[in-house]
């Protein structure tokens, strides 16, 4: 193929925009090192994958995958860790069993005006250069 055109790919992927999406992603793993699976044949990497799509030598399908999971920056979990639901279920059970009144459960209270003596007290922390 002397020169690639989105008429080459269009048949791979529907739509021109997701497939520019793809082709980005993919010259920019074939940057990272990722090895290509055409001849290079002096090809910029936009080019080559490009090539890769349309020569069906990767899955447009796989790419998406790829590229969805690669902006993911927090992963969703379905089920509570196994650990987690343990610790959980025991403080659940221990809060249960306690019999103490409420009035008996002390917290830690602070007034208004403690709370400004210890804020007053504080020493700064030392200037370094690195902020």
């Amino acid at each position: 193929m002397a020169r690639v055109t989105v008429e080459d790919c269009i048949d791979k992927v529907d739509n021109r925009f997701e497939l520019v999406l793809l082709a980005g992603h993919r010259a920019r793993q074939i940057s990272q090192g990722q090895p290509i699976t055409i001849d290079r044949d002096n090809d910029k990497n936009p080019v080559v994958a490009l090539r890769e799509i349309a020569d069906e030598t990767l899955s447009p399908g796989d790419l998406k995958e790829d590229l969805i999971h690669s902006l993911q920056k927090h992963v969703e979990v379905d089920e509570p860790e196994a650990e987690a639901a343990a610790i959980t279920a025991d403080v659940a059970e221990t809060t249960e069993s306690a019999d103490v009144p409420e009035e008996a459960v002390a917290f830690d209270r602070m007034s208004e005006e403690d709370l400004l003596a210890g804020i007053e007290g504080l020493v700064p922390p030392e200037k370094s250069d690195d902020f």
